[in-house]
């Protein structure tokens, strides 16, 4: 196994951001590229993650799953400049990091065993797609933080909806089909827990577009994908009735 990879920033800020949510991950290879499915201890969130065979400037592995301490990896990857080339090869039950630049380091991680239960994408259908500018929704998420812990993601007459309310504040950002681009069937509206989001939203510097994706009291889907990378988030809707 040796992959090679030019633009190490997208690989570590992708890796930070997924750090917050899960400790311990499975990164599995197949000829399609690099992926990560994991669920967060709460069983509330899910991050998948891709970087294609393509992605890489040099791609030899076959189908195998490698069990990585996150924190460790995002520690090895805060090392690389805007320059470095990193290499990454698996010898016995080590993974070996070797990073390019001024001079040559090289990192080895222990490879873990992981038990917990391998996740696979679930299956959703979902009646409501937006696709905004991601740090117009970053402002939104965090104007709403501002007032409660909780925000409601609504579209309605050709409007979507982002509003939070606490017990004498609120807060809330409309768009219009002019701003942004829908795709939905009637009315849909769902409660979404702020501490999430805002974890979530930290992948709005990996691309210009985010599309979200939710139906009436159910999951929300976030993607932030370009053309070397894939980032998105599933998160369970909070269900409680409103004050």
């Amino acid at each position: 196994m040796l992959l090679k990879l030019n633009e190490v920033k997208l690989l570590a800020d992708a890796i930070g951001i997924i750090s917050e949510l899960v400790t311990e991950v499975r990164i599995k290879l197949d000829s399609s590229g690099m992926n990560i499915v994991a669920i967060d201890p709460a069983n509330v969130a899910l991050v998948m993650f891709k970087i294609p065979a393509s992605g890489f400037s040099a791609f030899e592995a076959g189908e195998e799953t490698l069990g990585v301490n996150l924190e460790d990896l995002k520690q090895v990857l805060r090392r690389c400049s805007a320059g470095s080339v990193l290499t990454i090869e698996k010898q016995e039950n080590l993974l070996k990091l070797s990073i390019e630049d001024r001079i040559k380091r090289t990192f080895t991680l222990s490879l873990i065993d992981i038990e917990a239960e391998e996740k696979t994408k679930p299956n959703l259908t979902f009646t409501s797609k937006v696709e905004m500018y991601s740090m117009s929704f970053v402002e939104s998420i965090e104007d709403c933080a501002v007032v409660a812990d909780v925000c409601e993601l609504k579209v309605k007459d050709n409007s979507f909806v982002i509003i939070a309310k606490g017990a004498l504040n609120s807060a809330k950002s409309e768009y219009s089909s002019d701003e942004v681009q829908m795709e939905n069937t009637g009315e849909n509206k769902a409660r979404y827990s702020l501490e999430y989001l805002q974890k979530f939203i930290k992948a709005a510097k990996l691309t210009e577009r985010v599309i979200i994706r939710f139906s009436q009291d159910y999951p929300l889907r976030l993607d932030f994908n370009t053309p070397r990378l894939e980032l998105g988030f599933i998160l369970a809707p909070r269900v409680e009735t409103e004050d």
